[in-house]
């Protein structure tokens, strides 16, 4: 943190207020565009729902970290929202200090760390299971870098999906052999 900086209760109360205010850090946007980013790019490792960003754009404007203005488009209610100086430095804040959340949710590997309490025999479907989900996410980021649209700190977390993705295929492939090696030996 700099001196002179407070770091408020945002970061505490969760992840999508930082998601919100790094976002309105770019440009100022409106809660459809934020989550529509969302969707195309933080999704990845840290998602956000209507339901979190409408009432944690609210809550931000309260808190005076933010400030929306009424700008309606054909007919419909639209909000664009944009950081105030204390919303920045909110910001600024927040980058600066330790991360606090690291969370990992995995079913498939939840799966198979229960996969012996009944036979073992769907450790091997599991397995395959999570590996063309990697595979499938691999190809998709892939994608995403062979456009180009990713640049600077964006693509070097694209980067980091694309080789986690290749570690959990290559992972994935790895122990579904070992598995199937030890299953044969014990028949």
């Amino acid at each position: 943190m700099y001196p002179g900086d407070t770091f408020t209760a945002v970061a505490l109360q969760g992840g999508t207020a930082n998601v919100i205010l790094g976002m309105l850090g770019w440009r100022p946007m409106t809660g459809y565009e934020i989550k529509s980013i969302v969707d195309r790019s933080t999704r990845l490792f840290w998602a956000a729902s209507y339901g979190q960003i409408y009432p944690e754009l609210r809550r931000l404007e309260a808190d005076g970290l933010i400030s929306g203005r009424s700008e309606p488009q054909g007919g419909r209610k639209r909000n664009v929202y944009g950081l105030t100086p204390a919303g920045r430095r909110e910001l600024r804040a927040w980058l600066h200090s330790e991360s606090q959340a690291f969370e990992l949710r995995d079913e498939g590997l939840l799966k198979l760390f229960f996969a012996g309490t009944i036979d073992g025999e769907s450790a091997i479907d599991t397995l395959e299971a999570k590996r063309a989900k990697h595979q499938a996410m691999l190809e998709k980021l892939r994608a995403m870098e062979a456009e180009g649209k990713s640049s600077g700190y964006a693509g070097l977390v694209l980067r980091h999906g694309i080789e986690f993705n290749e570690w959990q295929v290559r992972w994935c492939e790895r122990v579904a052999r070992e598995l199937d090696g030890s299953e044969r030996k014990a028949a």
